[in-house]
């Protein structure tokens, strides 16, 4: 694995799920809902950096358009997966642990590829 690209993953994940949660309690990106739910405490999901959620929005653009459906499967299970043991997320994606590094392993370079490609 990438390490930076790794660590990109983490923020991306982070940052989808803090979407998904603030959508499900109904705030969506509504401001004042957010101040209400949170007694007057203004929580920042991209910890104050317009340059984060820019660079989740580029790297779920990557993940649903430019990797194999086997290598999203895999990266969606491996950061944003709830499952409760490893064994479980080789399960998820029907393939033994190799393949589930083998695959995890080549979307970071897929990822790495897209993140060079586009900043060039």
């Amino acid at each position: 694995m990438i390490s930076y690209i790794d660590e990109t993953l983490q923020l991306w994940a982070d940052e989808r799920q803090g979407s998904a949660t603030d959508l499900a309690a109904g705030f969506g990106s509504n401001v004042i809902a957010s101040l209400m739910a949170y007694q007057g405490v203004l929580t920042r999901r991209t910890r104050g950096s317009r340059v984060l959620l820019d660079r989740a929005a580029e790297i779920e653009w990557i993940v649903s358009k430019h990797l194999s459906p086997e290598q999203r499967q895999v990266v969606i299970e491996h950061y944003c997966g709830h499952s409760a043991s490893q064994s479980e997320k080789w399960a998820a994606c029907g393939c033994s642990r190799s393949q589930f590094y083998r695959r995890l392993g080549q979307a970071h370079k897929s990822i790495q590829y897209q993140l060079l490609k586009r900043a060039a």
